[in-house]
């Protein structure tokens, strides 16, 4: 299936080439866990700070379990923000 991975700040530059606006339509398994997302685009676990699945926050222990995404979803990552 298809979605849409969104990745912010430094992680861009994970995502596949023909990506635009930092964000890419991939295919995905139905039963993929968004840690086989996050690890698959090298995007070390520690720097996915903030995810979310059309715009709702999905906490570390729910990264593991399969079939959260569906067809046409968007799957966004932040790394942590800092500044002052």
């Amino acid at each position: 299936m298809k979605i849409t991975l969104k990745l912010y700040a430094t992680l861009g530059e994970r995502l596949p080439p023909g990506a635009y606006e930092n964000a890419a339509q991939i295919d995905v398994a139905p039963d993929v866990t968004l840690n086989d997302i996050i690890d698959r685009y090298k995007v070390p676990r520690e720097l996915a700070h903030l995810v979310l699945i059309n715009g709702l926050f999905t906490c570390e222990e729910d990264r593991d379990r399969p079939g959260t995404l569906s067809e046409g979803d968007t799957l966004a990552i932040w790394p942590p923000v800092a500044g002052g």
